[in-house]
């Protein structure tokens, strides 16, 4: 039981750090689109 505990959960902070690096690409792309406006 405890395993599946610590797999679930390192589960689940792999999937937290997609989406964080996600976010981070999609600002970085929308401050090179304002970049490229100005």
């Amino acid at each position: 039981m405890i395993r599946l505990a610590v797999a679930l959960a390192a589960l689940l902070a792999l999937a937290a750090c997609e989406t964080t690096k996600g976010v981070g690409r999609d600002i970085q792309n929308a401050g090179q689109a304002l970049d490229n406006a100005i």
